[in-house]
């Protein structure tokens, strides 16, 4: 009976963040993380991962390791130099760009990252043979997806949502115009060909207006905003011109700025607010519903993007 306690505490933890951080620390001990160095790969742990990333993009310049590995360049330059040094990778050529120095593996460093692959490869295999098929499958699936929340949570902080500037003008310009082309909004009848693209600090200027950028490290990879619904009634807005490069979508950015957008625009007296966007855009769509907006048989007001053919609207 404790057994089977202990087995649903694993399954329906009462602390679920202590049990996830409890797990982490169990699989860096047990995969041997606190030692200074891989042992059976006689290379340490940040050295190991360099050469397993070399493995997999063949060539890698020092900035590009640093980011996938989550390293400072200095770090990243060091450990590539005691690679160097062992005689693991050497320094490649990069045909398109002269500039560009990247590292890559040496027959030795491939044998070297062989011996890796095996070793570890064995005790990972070794480990999922103790479960059963349904564990293993959930053992994988449960890994991938912590990787993933804990990827998308560092990535989310890495984002701010602030008032547009003049400043931003050009960028988010630029935004617009990189973003609406990829499901095909690029003709007429379409907001990428609206005046007010050059100039959306000016256009959201005024009271019933507001437009936000989303930024990260000084560049903007997102924008929306809201304005009242040209040719509609008075207490009507619409949400406008929301889009995010694909870096950043995914992340949940896209349900934090359309909160901000609806609080703003409750407060600003308006009572309903409309939006238009196309049918090929799902997960826009997905999300737009998830927020309370109802799909309509036909579109408001007259904001001249006869291109659109999906249009929402819900209460605030």
């Amino acid at each position: 009976m404790v057994a089977a306690c202990n087995y649903l505490g694993t399954m329906f933890p009462t602390d679920p963040v202590g049990a996830a951080r409890e797990a982490s620390r169990r699989i860096i001990r047990e995969l041997g993380f606190l030692q200074d160095r891989f042992v059976e790969g006689g290379v340490s742990h940040a050295e190991c991962h360099a050469l397993i990333e070399l493995g997999k993009h063949r060539r890698c310049t020092v900035g590009e390791l640093a980011e996938i590995l989550r390293l400072d360049k200095s770090t990243v330059s060091r450990t590539v130099s005691r690679l160097a040094a062992a005689g693991y990778v050497t320094t490649a050529t990069d045909a398109k760009d002269a500039r560009r120095k990247p590292f890559a593996l040496t027959a030795s460093g491939k044998r070297r990252l062989a011996m890796i692959d095996r070793s570890a490869g064995g005790r990972v295999n070794e480990a999922l043979a103790a479960l059963g098929e349904v564990d293993r499958s959930a053992a994988i699936r449960g890994l991938e997806l912590y990787a993933r929340a804990l990827e998308r949570s560092r990535l989310r902080a890495e984002l701010s949502i602030r008032p547009i500037q003049s400043a931003d003008d050009p960028a988010v310009a630029a935004l617009i115009r990189t973003v609406m082309p990829e499901f095909g909004a690029k003709g007429p009848g379409f907001a990428i060909n609206d005046p007010e693209v050059d100039n959306m600090s000016a256009a959201y200027g005024g009271k019933r207006s507001a437009y936000w950028v989303v930024e990260r490290g000084g560049r903007v990879v997102g924008a929306g905003g809201f304005a009242p619904l040209e040719g509609g009634a008075k207490d009507t807005c619409e949400l406008r011109k929301m889009y995010f490069y694909s870096e950043v979508r995914g992340l949940g950015i896209g349900e934090m700025l359309i909160d901000l957008a609806l609080t703003s625009a409750k407060r600003a007296g308006f009572k309903r607010c409309y939006l238009e966007t196309l049918e090929n855009m799902t997960a826009a769509r997905r999300l737009y519903e998830k927020k309370g907006f109802v799909p309509l048989c036909a579109p408001k007001g007259k904001t001249g993007h006869f291109g659109c053919d999906a249009f929402y609207e819900r209460v605030l």
